[in-house]
């Protein structure tokens, strides 16, 4: 076997990332990659097998590690007592975002081509995996305290989709917008008091009856 040249890889990744920015996977050229990065397609290939696996190899550390912080903090939140959960889970929310937040910031590239450039991977239902995972433990919370808005039927799973997309949506424009970290955690904080808000309807529906 063939002894690989050192630095070939990491040249291909930046390159790679590159492309993928500029024209998306579905149009990316391997041969542009493999140009820039002053190697051949067939380099590529051996390094990561085809474009997906290139694709996979720039975002699915940034994409695996953002899963796992997000299942850590809502398994975290969801072993504590029903008191603890109420009386904790606006602040713990609210931690846990500014976490993310910073993780984001981190491997900011990566969630752009994940965002924005990933149609046609596996990674395009990124969004709504986050959404799924959410949904669900927030259903987990709302048994938990009894929320009268599950037990009556009045919200749904689906409703409850809806709105928690439009979240999620709504918190990666600051990977879209490419906001500098300090105004993307001063919008996230505001973001999040509109989404508690809105949810004070499901959670304590009798507020606003009549």
């Amino acid at each position: 076997m063939a002894k690989q040249i050192e630095g070939v890889s990491e040249r291909i990744l930046q390159c790679a990332k590159e492309e993928f920015l500029k024209n998306g996977y579905k149009d990316a050229s391997l041969r542009v990659i493999a140009a820039a990065a002053g190697t051949s397609t067939n380099s590529i290939y051996v390094r990561f097998q085809d474009k997906q696996g290139l694709f996979r190899a720039i975002v699915e550390p940034a994409v695996d590690g953002m899963m796992k912080m997000f299942m850590d903090i809502q398994e975290t939140f969801h072993q504590f007592d029903e008191q603890k959960q109420v009386e904790t889970m606006g602040k713990y929310t609210a931690d846990g975002m500014e976490n993310i937040i910073d993780y984001i910031y981190e491997n900011f590239d990566a969630f752009r081509l994940v965002l924005d450039a990933s149609y046609g991977t596996e990674f395009q239902n990124f969004v709504d995996d986050l959404t799924r995972i959410e949904v669900e433990y927030t259903y987990k919370y709302m048994e938990v305290i009894g929320c009268e808005s599950i037990t009556s039927g009045q919200v749904t799973e689906e409703f409850l989709h809806i709105v928690t997309n439009a979240y999620f949506d709504s918190i990666f424009e600051i990977v879209r917008h490419r906001m500098k970290k300090q105004d993307a955690k001063r919008y996230v904080k505001m973001l999040e008091r509109y989404h508690m808000a809105g949810f004070d309807t499901i959670f304590s529906p009798e507020k606003y009856e009549g």
